[in-house]
């Protein structure tokens, strides 16, 4: 595998066309082995997106079920979080490691394998008798789970003609955007009226069905494994700082963040072991995560983008459903109605951004995904506590039009003037990127809720005192209606906390749209290939 954008344009030079051919902006690269055709790219694609949406959903599903496993199990709430926590430790661990495991094993033979194993975890997850068991399956579903959503990317680039890429990356979009929204409807379903193990259990039909589909069709093609020599240094800081990075995301919250010295010293490690981990990454011979990419422009803007875009949409689609189900009075089935709809225009419209993406400039077309995200963000900073069910929806229906044009475009930035030998690596560390902000989205967005709900309820609390009118009439009904003085106090602020928690919601979704807006500029710094036989990333290698 070639470790430096020189190398790679060297490559592309060799094969240029003697005269230079019309310029036009550059889609994913040119598969390893020749496309397939007719039904069996069909079940290829369907296997594949099946995988992908099984393993995305599972990041999701378990978070409205804590409250039932944590009492099942007789823990705490807290220490249920760990069932979320562990896999997404995990998870985070193995999807840069994707590059070299595909070299070991093979893109097919891996990707079989992590599918198969993830059904039997599953399984175990489902089977397990406590806490400690459940967590300790947890990683291991997060773990085997790593390779699975680079290597379908992988395979459905290399399953589509380069005319048809973009579709490729929009069947995959699709599959990557709408799993993390259905994943909390279907699974307060479940909990609400089966039980929690079958979150779990589901996974196995949909499972052996992906893996069966996928080896019958691809496993004549699979390049096959290499000997290639392990990186223990390099895998060993990657499991600290990854590890030390995640746990504190996902714990700062409930810890208060910097104020514990668990958080400190979690902080301290992963920033340690992160540049010891760059340093030797970037010396090794035979490093475990290429991360000479970075080197490269158009990867290192468009991870960049894609991470920071998808933290500030991940974030938001843990917040509106909590703020619907905690100060709404929504339940966990109608807050998964009003949210559902954003996958109509997603699905929708993605088959065309697909087609149009290797004819047009993707920054062009990404610009329109955060223009469409802050304007929806926008509406949604003016709700109030009075807000209908069609306010709510409105800006949801129209946040689908905005993922259409969001993961694809800055795919094909990612994936420019790359090599097929590259692609398992760039598709490991751009879905490691997206898959760490978005763990960090969520959890500063909540920590940013919380404090500015405390913020707005001190100020409405100072405002409100017995020289206020509105108040006195309040208090005046809720006495004549029979509540007791301490009732009464309750009442107002329980009201009161509605309010400070909604302006506190408000805030979060204008400071998005805000950033989102902001991301137009860092996508420009893009520079899409312009002509076959130059530089394969001009910005990179130079």
């Amino acid at each position: 595998m070639s470790n430096s954008a020189s190398t790679t344009a060297d490559a592309a030079g060799a094969i240029a066309p003697p005269a230079p051919a019309p310029a036009r902006p550059a889609g994913p690269p040119r598969p390893a082995f020749a496309p397939l055709e007719g039904s069996a790219r069909v079940l290829g694609t369907v296997a594949l997106s099946l995988a992908t949406f099984m393993n995305v959903l599972d990041t999701s599903i378990a978070n409205v079920s804590i409250p039932a496993i944590a009492g099942d199990m007789g823990v705490s709430p807290s220490q249920g979080t760990w069932v979320i926590t562990s896999f997404a430790v995990a998870n985070a661990i193995a999807v840069p490691l994707t590059g070299w495991l595909t070299q070991r094993f093979g893109q097919v033979r891996l990707f079989t394998a992590s599918v198969l194993l993830f059904v039997i975890a599953s399984w175990l997850c489902g089977l397990a008798p406590n806490i400690e068991s459940l967590i300790f399956f947890r990683v291991l579903q997060g773990l085997v789970a790593g390779p699975m959503i680079p290597l379908s990317q992988t395979l459905l680039l290399a399953s589509y003609p380069p005319a048809l890429s973009g579709m490729a990356m929009a069947f995959w979009a699709m599959t990557t955007l709408v799993a993390p929204v259905t994943g909390p409807l279907l699974g307060g379903w479940i909990t609400d009226n089966i039980a929690w193990p079958w979150i779990f259990y589901i996974n196995i039909p949909v499972g052996l069905l992906a893996a069966a589909v996928t080896w019958s069709i691809y496993r004549t093609r699979d390049p096959g494994p290499r000997k290639v020599p392990l990186d223990l240094v390099g895998l060993g800081l990657l499991v600290t700082w990854v590890g030390a990075m995640q746990i504190m995301v996902d714990k700062g919250k409930e810890l208060d963040w910097f104020a514990s010295g668990q958080i400190v010293a979690l902080a301290i490690t992963a920033v340690v072991g992160f540049a010891f981990f760059l340093a030797w990454e970037l010396t090794d011979k035979h490093p475990i995560v290429n991360v000479r990419l970075f080197a490269r422009r158009n990867f290192l803007m468009g991870t960049t983008s894609l991470a920071v875009a998808y933290g500030l949409f991940f974030g938001n689609v843990v917040l509106l459903p909590l703020w619907l189900q905690q100060w709404m009075g929504y339940t966990a089935t109608w807050a998964g109605i009003v949210t559902a709809p954003v996958g109509i225009l997603a699905i929708m419209l993605s088959p065309w951004v697909g087609k149009n993406v290797t004819r047009m400039d993707p920054r062009k077309l990404a610009t329109v995904a955060f223009i469409g995200f802050g304007l929806v963000l926008w509406m949604r900073s003016q709700f109030n506590v009075q807000a209908p069910v069609m306010t709510i929806l409105i800006p949801t229906l129209l946040q689908g039009a905005a993922m259409a044009f969001f993961f694809i475009p800055l795919q094909a930035i990612i994936f420019s003037g790359l090599t097929p030998e590259q692609l398992p690596s760039a598709s490991g560390l751009s879905n490691f990127a997206r898959i760490t902000a978005g763990a960090v989205g969520t959890s500063i967005f909540t920590t940013v809720w919380d404090n500015r709900a405390s913020l707005h309820h001190a100020q409405l609390a100072e405002a409100v005192n017995r020289g206020n009118l509105a108040l006195t009439q309040t208090m005046n009904q809720l006495a004549a209606a029979g509540q007791t003085p301490e009732q009464i106090n309750a009442t107002i602020n329980r009201m009161l906390d509605q309010q400070a928690y909604t302006m506190a919601a408000t805030d979060v979704f204008y400071m998005s749209a805000v950033l989102f807006i902001a991301l137009i500029a860092l996508v420009w710094f893009a520079k899409p290939k312009t002509a076959p036989g130059a530089a394969p990333d001009a910005g990179g290698a130079h």
